[in-house]
């Protein structure tokens, strides 16, 4: 691979750190690793880490040091800002770029720190990950959206929910796509109708900016979007950051959530003034690598294109969802509609009859080394209403988490991809499921009640073999 080579959606995999990793099956042998988790992390593409690699020989605590490497990382600092801001076309003179650890601290800030008025009410829909949701609860009545059977958003509940606290909708909270079904949410059409009703809209974009472009578009404009968050270890950059982008105004009055160093221009004993916005937002010593990072791997993703991401990603939605659909006994949350998948990410989360999700993912990994995610993905109300939980299944399931006891907690596989998975791949976990579903898989496995994880006895892996601290 030549280190300067232009990155394309038809080679982006060789740009991938660890793709061509071997991971240890049950049978004795090892297999070329399928990463079909993306919806929680991607993997690092290796121009980020070598562009990090280069940084941190002049890394240096930024801002306010006179040494040519703090005036360098500092340089870099607000350059990555400026790149962040470019991506999703907004002017740094009338918003706020605000880098911190991730999308859920970027939330919990704005939560802390947007103005509300006092009887104000939040629209947040059923299918948000709880970290658009949880933060919300603290600080005014929180009322849930509902959704459809196919757990896209209900546009009537939504229009209805608008007329009925008229006046009183101090925010609507929702997710950019959900990470449950792939849903993709028309956030454009959703600003419009909030702005309609006096009230800004915040969308949680930490699942759709990877794949779909977004455009923030100016303030004023009537399908503006507010409050943005993204994070950085769902676009390739897996080092720790996330970023809130802001309208200016609405950080510029008011104290900071955190406080310290890096947050003030001026302390005495009995007062203290704070510094400019965006730096009296990232107390303390802000993470400089992540933020450069980020930067490196969004120049990389315009380099690729995101309308290629987003064809290629969609073709091999279409080519998952035909091949699924073959599976005896197999149920797909959402739709299953191939000619839909543009209008989706590549999010699939399915269940096999008779057969636990934690079971499922536990034979993909030990007998096809493939990579999912089983359980809820921390959006168990849009779960619940998935799979048609009933208020007294969940009393008692309920009881059973409180004695400790998850073994029957309810859930589903999620298959979710990458810019850089193939049909190939695709093909590997069909055959895998398709041995789960016929019981034909090897190994006996054990479920530990108190996790409610599956796990096989007789077969230990020695971590250090493949890597040590």
């Amino acid at each position: 691979m030549a280190r300067n080579q232009r990155i394309t959606i038809e080679n982006v995999r060789d740009h991938i750190l660890g793709i061509d990793y071997s991971v240890p099956l049950l049978n004795g042998s090892r297999a070329q690793y399928v990463n079909f988790d993306n919806a929680a992390s991607t993997p690092t593409l290796i121009p980020v880490m070598r562009t990090l690699e280069e940084f941190m020989k002049w890394y240096s605590s930024i801002n306010r040091g006179t040494g040519f490497k703090s005036q360098l990382s500092t340089h870099y600092f607000e350059h990555s800002r400026e790149i962040v801001a470019r991506f999703f076309n907004v002017n740094l003179d009338n918003h706020l770029v605000i880098f911190g650890k991730n999308g859920t601290e970027a939330i919990n800030k704005l939560a802390h720190r947007v103005p509300l008025p006092e009887d104000s009410v939040i629209l947040v829909s059923k299918m948000e990950h709880h970290s658009n949701d949880l933060p919300w609860r603290f600080r005014r009545p929180v009322i849930h959206l509902n959704v459809d059977n196919q757990g896209r958003l209900d546009w009537d509940d939504y229009l209805s929910q608008l007329n009925l606290y008229k006046g009183k909708i101090g925010l609507v909270a929702i997710t950019g796509a959900s990470n449950v079904t792939g849903y993709i949410n028309n956030v454009y059409e959703i600003a419009e109708l909030a702005h309609k009703y006096d009230a800004r809209v915040m969308i949680d974009a930490a699942q759709l900016a990877p794949h779909r472009k977004i455009d923030i578009k100016p303030p004023g404009h009537p399908q503006h979007l507010d409050f943005v968050a993204i994070s950085a270890h769902k676009m390739y950059a897996p080092f720790g950051l996330g970023v809130l982008i802001a309208d200016r105004g609405m950080f510029e009055e008011g104290d900071p959530d955190v406080v310290g160093g890096g947050t003030v221009t001026l302390v005495s004993e009995d007062y203290a003034y704070w510094t400019d916005a965006p730096e009296k937002e990232e107390a303390g010593t802000p993470n400089v690598a992540g933020a450069i990072a980020l930067a490196k791997a969004i120049n990389i993703i315009e380099e690729i294109g995101m309308e290629h991401i987003a064809d290629h990603e969609a073709s091999l939605t279409a080519y998952a969802l035909e091949r699924l659909k073959t599976i005896p006994g197999i149920s797909i949350y959402g739709s299953v509609d191939e000619s839909e998948a543009k209008e989706r990410l590549g999010v699939i989360s399915f269940n096999l009859k008779d057969k636990p999700h934690a079971l499922v993912g536990a034979i993909l990994n030990h007998e096809g080394g493939i990579g999912v995610r089983d359980g809820c993905f921390c959006a168990h109300p849009y779960v619940k209403c998935l799979l048609g939980v009933t208020v007294e299944e969940t009393r008692v399931l309920e009881e059973q988490i409180l004695n400790r006891n998850r073994s029957m907690i309810p859930g589903a596989v999620r298959m979710s991809f990458g810019m850089y998975n193939t049909e190939q791949e695709v093909d590997r976990i069909i055959d895998t499921l398709q041995i789960i579903a016929r019981d034909r898989y090897k190994g006996k496995y054990e479920l530990c009640q108190e996790t409610g994880e599956y796990g096989v006895s007789d077969f230990n892996v020695n971590f250090e073999e493949y890597f040590k601290l």
